[in-house]
């Protein structure tokens, strides 16, 4: 019955480190950082905060993309770029010194163009916004802290946690490492509305905090796919193989954009709610070139360029997901102190030395007509002879393409993906 279905989570897990470093100055200077963090900042300044890591965001989102298709080869991609750089983002509070240094640069933001308060302020606001309950959307995107009893935390990165990010903070059982992965996994079943289920087969044995990031989307289009109209179609995998697909048809006006350099069309179908996706169909052989292409430039000139356009669009059914390993993701962009025992995340804890043990990423999509019951209404559309203009272009989402689900709200890109295989629903 749904039109887009979206799931994803991040899990951090900390650990004792086997050794650690420390600077008594570099730490107090550190600590009067964190200070100023903590006070809330002035409306006007919250209010424009989101806007100036909205390019730092897309930065991150397309270099993580490019890692992950290395490594995915000829397999389905989906992930959250929001996700996996709030929560790194919320991990900075408490890292220091070079640490800092690499997730900062991790996450393409650089201190010499924003204060860092500016960073966890631009979250604190699109947390805001992608969390109101009065978008038509169906939209959460939020942080916990599972923490071993025994661990105490510093205050002031507790205060920055629950200020910027809204992160509950749950005390837990880590000495009984059963229970505590129980724990963990119903609150990751819960907040992804059944979808993902006990994505964590077990703790480390020296886990003191599981840091957890979930976004769940679910969104209606704004005109929906009729039913009567879905069939069977084949899904062109490679010059020789294909699979069975339902594939879905609508014969109307979109914004669309045709890319002659890059040899690619851009549908926008949106929903309703100020969200949109974005499906970006290379020709045959191009899909290489266009990925290469794929930075925020040239995603801001598709958008830009977008004209309504009656089109016959062809778009298949599907349901597909993506699990990555995001610490191995960052060890190869160069972010590597955090997971190591080199790791300064002293502003954490004042009685523990920690390191990041794993950083699991996972994501669903399902893509369908949306059914609603207000949507569930037969029309018939008559429109005028056209023989003297140029039929409408057939697009046909019939071999592997691209998508992007935005928020227009806060310009964020909530999640990207490559479809290879619709009908391929494991990652």
């Amino acid at each position: 019955m749904k039109s887009a279905l979206c799931l994803c989570l991040l899990f951090l897990g900390l650990r004792v480190q086997g050794q650690h470093r420390s600077n008594l100055n570099e730490e107090q200077q550190q600590q009067k950082t964190l200070h100023t963090l903590e006070g809330h900042s002035n409306d006007e300044s919250e209010n424009l905060a989101h806007v100036k890591i909205i390019d730092n965001n897309a930065d991150f989102a397309f270099r993580f993309y490019r890692q992950v298709r290395e490594e995915a080869g000829n397999k389905n991609i989906f992930f959250s770029p929001l996700s996996i750089s709030t929560a790194f983002a919320m991990l900075s509070l408490g890292a220091r010194s070079n640490t800092l240094s690499q997730l900062h640069k991790g996450l393409v933001f650089n201190l010499t163009e924003m204060e860092e308060q500016e960073i966890h302020q631009g979250f604190q606001r699109i947390l805001q916004l992608l969390n109101n309950p009065q978008r038509e959307v169906q939209l959460s995107l939020g942080n916990a802290l599972f923490i071993d009893d025994r661990l105490k935390l510093l205050q002031n990165f507790l205060d920055g946690v629950t200020n910027f990010y809204y992160s509950e903070a749950i005390s837990s059982n880590f000495q009984n490492l059963p229970e505590a992965t129980k724990e963990i996994n119903k609150y990751i079943e819960t907040k992804t509305h059944g979808k993902i289920v006990d994505l964590l087969k077990s703790l480390d044995e020296d886990s003191k905090m599981v840091l957890v990031n979930y976004i769940f989307f679910k969104g209606y289009w704004e005109r929906p796919f009729n039913k009567l109209s879905t069939r069977d179609d084949d899904f062109l995998l490679d010059d020789k193989n294909s699979v069975k697909v339902k594939m879905m048809h609508q014969n109307k006006v979109f914004n669309v954009h045709r890319d002659e350099r890059l040899s690619c069309w851009v549908v926008e179908i949106p929903y309703k709610g100020n969200a949109a996706a974005l499906f970006v169909l290379p020709d045959e052989g191009a899909m290489k070139q266009v990925e290469d292409a794929l930075v925020k430039e040239t995603v801001s000139n598709w958008t830009q360029s977008l004209r309504k356009r009656e089109i016959y669009l062809d778009l298949p059914k599907f349901s597909i997901s993506g699990s990555y390993d995001v610490k191995s993701m960052f060890e190869k962009m160069g972010v590597t102190e955090v997971f190591s025992n080199q790791a300064d995340l002293s502003g954490v804890s004042e009685n523990i030395h920690l390191k990041v043990s794993r950083a699991l990423h996972k994501a669903v999509v399902d893509v369908s007509e949306n059914g609603t019951e207000a949507a569930a209404v037969t029309a018939i559309e008559i429109v005028p002879l056209s023989a003297m203009f140029p039929p409408p272009p057939h697009i046909r989402f019939n071999r592997p393409f691209l998508m992007m689900i935005t928020d227009k709200t806060t310009r964020s890109i909530l999640f990207m993906g490559k479809v290879v295989n619709p009908a391929d629903k494991e990652d």
